[in-house]
């Protein structure tokens, strides 16, 4: 029998454009069976004890806070994680994206509230709320349960100890799930302020119920500084399971995206590497093990869609390791969605620059996937963090390694401090959740601005020469330069 042959170049580039087209815009989309991934690394952050879970900016947290509290997803992740307790959850959301006034209070109602006392009060309430406590089902306006929880704290704590005897009893876990917290609030103390009152409650049923528990998907930097307002944060470190993306992580999910679409070549594409399962309905395929964690195995598919080398040599680099390493953030992370950008971009630019290539991605469309996914990151960072764009552009034009001295007096030079407090007065009547954007904790302090941005990712830690870098993902699109690194686009 004569062997299957593989798909030609030309399909595999269809291919991706196909199966990675919906990949920059995961955050948007309800996830579903078909787009459930699971990585090894993230088990450990869906364990119902793992109260905290950290990531940055297209890591997965709201893919997770999503399937989480969908029950058949849930389903999916119990068996293929084997954590057989997400399926004895009753789960409930205690903040994210979406507008529930129902379960917890937006950007607009929380302003007002935090500025009536302890932000724990807002959390307990919503937690309340979920466990369905009547007298605050049967009020509608947020102040008026905030002010019911502090003037009724004996039934509130009977209201928990109910709802958690009746939890144990039943074998259930009520879990509350929080994400979105870079959008709590304009101001970045008053944001730090109510994520350690998150934090707090988190800690509280951690400790003190058997079957309550809380689940905090946040940003490091925002679980680091609410430390300030909550320095007991530091024992939920225990609990907590941060969201990271090895490369055999990245390259499994994109051999996942490819099997998992419609059509003959995807059909085709798992036949020749075999090994997948797919569930009675032919709507879901787990790849096997060799393609989701092995990076040799990974790494001999890969130099059959892309060029084995980025120039003429092996001195050039790998695409294989050379994709990632490019699009690495100053802390070593990895946002999958840079990644299948990228390849996406690669994918289309060899379709239109290189159609007859023998490869489905060429090596300089894989360079271009890298600028546009730069600019993809920039936009991203700067539509959470617009103070970070305005500290970077300073620098544009500017060569890394660069001096710390050098980016003080650019920074003092452009009157920085005073940019981002004219920045900051921009957000403050902001209603819409999705437009709440959080400054530094240290507007003045130029030195500590770039602590901050070593923590975002931005910039890396200083050299050994003491020399600030950014990372390429960053760089680029920001319009730094850096000898014999990926160009800067033209304009």
């Amino acid at each position: 029998m004569t062997a299957e042959a593989p798909p030609t170049a030309a399909e595999y580039r269809d291919l991706l454009s196909t199966a990675l087209e919906e990949a920059p815009y995961a955050d948007t989309r309800a996830p579903s069976a078909h787009t459930l991934f699971m990585p090894d690394s993230h088990r450990t952050a869906l364990y119902v004890d793992t109260t905290v879970v950290p990531g940055g900016r297209g890591v997965g947290k709201t893919f997770w806070y999503r399937s989480l509290l969908d029950e058949g997803l849930r389903d999916l992740a119990a068996a293929e994680y084997r954590i057989s307790r997400l399926r004895r959850l009753t789960v409930s959301p205690g903040h994210g994206l979406d507008m529930r006034s129902e379960c917890y209070p937006g950007p607009q109602i929380l302003r007002s509230l935090v500025e009536s006392g302890d932000t724990y009060d807002i959390w307990y309430a919503v937690l309340l709320t979920a466990l369905g406590q009547e007298e605050l089902r049967a009020l509608t306006d947020w102040s008026d349960k905030v002010a019911w929880v502090r003037a009724n704290p004996e039934p509130a704590q009977r209201t928990v100890e109910r709802a958690d005897r009746e939890a144990y009893e039943k074998n259930l876990v009520h879990l509350l799930l929080f994400d979105a917290l870079e959008h709590l609030h304009t101001d970045r103390e008053q944001a730090d302020r109510l994520v350690g009152g998150i934090l707090r409650l988190a800690l509280q049923m951690r400790f003190g119920t058997r079957n309550i528990r809380l689940k905090v998907f946040i940003r490091p930097d925002m679980f680091d500084s609410a430390r300030q307002h909550f320095p007991d944060a530091s024992k939920l470190s225990g609990y907590a399971a941060e969201l990271t993306w090895t490369r055999a992580d990245l390259y499994g999910l994109l051999f996942h995206c490819l099997g998992n679409e419609d059509g003959e070549t995807a059909r085709r594409f798992r036949r020749i590497t075999g090994g997948w399962e797919s569930d009675p309905e032919g709507t879901r395929h787990v790849p096997p093990l060799l393609l989701r964690n092995d990076e040799e195995s990974q790494t001999l598919l890969f130099e059959q869609i892309a060029d084995p080398f980025m120039g003429s040599n092996f001195r050039k680099g790998r695409p294989y390791t050379w994709l990632p390493n490019h699009l690495m953030d100053g802390q070593g992370r990895i946002s999958p969605r840079s990644f299948l950008q990228a390849l996406l971009t690669a994918a289309e630019g060899t379709h239109t620059g290189y159609r007859n290539h023998d490869r489905a991605l060429h090596q300089e469309a894989i360079r271009t996937g890298v600028q546009k996914a730069s600019q993809r990151r920039v936009d991203e960072v700067s539509e959470d963090t617009p103070w970070v764009e305005l500290a970077i552009r300073s620098l544009a034009g500017c060569q890394v390694p660069i001096e710390k001295q050098t980016v003080l007096d650019m920074w003092t030079e452009a009157n920085l401090p005073a940019e981002l407090a004219k920045d900051s007065a921009r957000y403050a009547q902001v209603d819409e959740p999705r437009l709440v954007r959080t400054g530094p904790r240290h507007p003045d302090d130029l030195p500590r601005l770039i602590d901050e941005l070593e923590a975002l990712g931005v910039m890396t830690p200083p050299r050994r020469d003491g020399r600030l870098d950014l990372p390429d993902v960053y760089r680029i699109a920001f319009g730094l330069g850096r000898r014999g690194g990926v160009p800067r686009p033209k304009v």
